[in-house]
């Protein structure tokens, strides 16, 4: 055999295997460049949401509410003239103590005279004695706690038909029931009708006070210092004389309430009823309207039936009686009457 032949039958093999690995590296190659290509980037939602290597840069801030954010937050508890606060500074127990700012203000410490406070929420305060102790090289570090121990600048003013009118701290969370119940709750001549007037706004907000327990969550409202609470007085309607239970009637029905309402609330006429001289007393601006009312054909259904208002008196006298009472009678009778609520 040559030596050409040789090297032919030699190399042969050699070189179909160089050939065949270089083929195999050039398409793991273009599999990987593949890969790479097809590979979802991170510009989706998902890569949003995915944490982000801390690379040691300054974080940035959020940014600041809008006004009306800001207004729509509940507004803090500031301190004002007649407020009593305990005034702690640690390690100086001899500039600590329990005082009550002034009328101008002003809060008086030792060694560094007044500081104003007034229309301060507690942490600016205690910021604002803390400035002052450093600024007379009293204390290096000052540390200042302020504790108000009755806000009685920042109150809620609760009157109207309450047992205890008057004013109220409002240090901690109010609503409306809340108040309302340190007020010694309503009188049995309140409405359903609560106006509440907030410090900041010129307008009175009316709230309807409901007996159903839904309706009554929605009407407990949040209030805030300064707010001003009245329970307004219900209208009354007055049946006296011969009914089962004489007296006065709230009225806080929406749809009105008529002669034969009232009666029925009041047990109905007694035996000695004389239905045909019942009389309606009305109160007008001029003075006092008397209407005749047959109550004998209302009960049988063969009149209208007759719509009664605030103030009213319904009189149904004794069927013996001759003359009726006049409207002097009435009124000083209604002014001692006990006072009912509708079950309607």
């Amino acid at each position: 055999m040559s030596v050409h032949n040789m090297r032919c039958a030699f190399w042969g093999p050699v070189q179909i295997f160089i050939f065949i690995m270089l083929c195999v590296g050039f398409g793991a190659i273009q599999c990987a460049t593949a890969q790479n290509a097809t590979a979802p980037q991170n510009s989706g939602p998902l890569a949003n949401a995915a944490p982000k290597r801390d690379t040691g840069a300054q974080a940035v801030s959020p940014p600041e509410p809008k006004s009306n954010e800001m207004a729509a937050k509940p507004a803090s508890l500031l301190l004002g003239p007649g407020d009593e606060v305990e005034i702690t500074v640690y390690g100086a127990p001899d500039l600590s103590g329990r005082t009550r700012i002034s009328d101008t203000g002003n809060v008086s410490l030792p060694l560094i005279g007044y500081v104003r406070v007034a229309g301060l929420s507690t942490s600016e305060a205690e910021a604002a004695i803390e400035a002052q102790l450093r600024l007379n090289n009293i204390i290096n570090d000052p540390q200042v706690s302020i504790f108000a121990k009755d806000f009685t600048h920042s109150g809620i003013s609760v009157s109207g038909e309450v047992a205890r009118p008057g004013y109220y701290s409002a240090l901690g969370p109010h609503r409306l029931f809340d108040v309302l119940q340190l007020a010694g709750g309503t009188t049995e001549k309140a409405s359903n009708s609560v106006m509440i007037t907030h410090r900041d706004q010129p307008d009175a907000t009316t709230v309807t006070i409901s007996k159903n327990p839904a309706e009554m969550a929605v009407s407990n409202v949040d209030l805030k210092p300064g707010d001003t609470v009245v329970v307004a007085k219900a209208g009354i309607v007055y049946v006296l004389g011969e009914v089962n239970r004489p007296g006065g009637y709230v009225l806080n029905a929406t749809g009105g309430v008529t002669v034969l309402q009232i009666v029925a609330a009041a047990g109905g006429p007694t035996h000695v009823a004389s239905y045909g001289k019942t009389t309606l007393l009305h109160r007008t601006p001029t003075g006092f309207q008397l209407e005749k009312v047959d109550l004998k054909k209302l009960l049988r259904g063969k009149t209208q039936d007759v719509a009664v208002r605030n103030d009213d008196i319904l009189f149904i006298p004794t069927s013996g009686i001759k003359n009726a009472l006049n409207a002097t009678t009435l009124v000083a009778a209604a002014g001692t009457a006990a006072i009912y609520h509708l079950p309607f």
